[in-house]
């Protein structure tokens, strides 16, 4: 048998992608889809509950469209970190909670349709981060003494989750069971790379 037969039927079980010279096997594909289904579903599900208090995080006397605050309990009850009395200063402001909120619909949309990959990567990132230094898992006690709680000062799932965005992105796994290559061949897409 040649080597090139060999190169050649190797390639056949091999999916391409669109970074330049790289393949992807078409189970690593299905599976990084599936990762980015899960991770989507984890935002969506998280602007479901508290815009319509589906009874898990947020009771349906505290849902958003009964006139509750998506950010008030998280934020103002930052209690460690040097940016805390920043985060209670922007509990329950309504610019706070209409870009978490749309931030969460906007990057759980994105993932789940596999369309803009990048900018939901950029944005659910910055979210993460903001989350995370609100968190402030380097801190071992809080403002009061008391044990903060942190298992790990680095990488929680904060961390993860901005990793996995990137991962996703960087990826092209819109491409696998999602409208990414639909989307990366529209030519307003292909004149702004960085809508992928």
């Amino acid at each position: 048998m040649s080597t090139s037969h060999i190169h050649h039927t190797r390639a056949n079980h091999l999916e391409r992608v669109e970074a330049p010279g790289s393949m992807l096997t078409r189970t690593a594909a299905r599976a990084l889809a599936v990762l980015r289904y899960a991770t989507g579903f984890v935002f969506l599900w998280a602007f479901a509950d508290k815009l319509f208090g589906l009874g898990y995080a947020t009771p349906s006397a505290k849902a958003w469209i009964n006139g509750g605050n998506p950010t008030k309990g998280f934020l103002s009850s930052v209690d460690a970190g040097p940016l805390q009395s920043a985060f209670h200063s922007m509990a329950g402001t309504w610019w706070a909670n209409g870009l978490f909120m749309f931030g969460l619909l906007g990057v759980g949309l994105a993932l789940v349709s596999g369309i803009g990959l990048r900018i939901a990567a950029a944005s659910g990132t910055l979210m993460m981060a903001m989350m995370w230094l609100a968190e402030f898992p380097l801190a071992q006690h809080t403002a009061t003494g008391a044990p903060s709680g942190s298992t790990n000062p680095l990488t929680d799932y904060h961390f993860i989750y901005a990793v996995v965005m990137i991962v996703l992105a960087a990826g092209y796994t819109g491409h696998t069971w999602g409208l990414g290559r639909w989307w990366a061949k529209l030519p307003f897409v292909q004149r702004n790379r960085w809508l992928i």
